[in-house]
């Protein structure tokens, strides 16, 4: 049961479709602000004790994990560089036309 509704909000959280449109001003985003916490909520109390319990110690273990600060860096400037080209190649249309 829990599977299913955690589906059915992260369906409902990525949808394009809502209850109210989002184009309505305040009203639109407010469904969003609502039900999507509220699901969330739904499916972790539905989740059983111990079952969480398990969840959160490998999370626990997960974040106590080393970090590999070289390997950031490198995607880091991966995507500097990536974003630096496609500015190069955009202002040298641009220069041209």
């Amino acid at each position: 049961m829990a599977k299913v509704l955690a589906l059915l909000v992260a369906a409902y959280a990525v949808s394009p479709i809502d209850l109210i449109p989002d184009f309505i001003p305040v009203l639109g985003y407010l469904d969003d602000l609502i039900i999507v916490p509220l699901g969330i909520l739904l499916v972790v109390r539905l989740i059983p004790a111990g079952l969480m319990a398990e969840f959160r110690r490998s999370a626990a273990d997960m974040s106590s994990r080393p970090v590999s600060r070289v390997a950031a860096a490198v995607f880091i400037a991966v995507w500097i560089l990536a974003a630096a080209l496609l500015l190069l190649v955009f202002f040298q249309k641009a220069a041209s036309a």
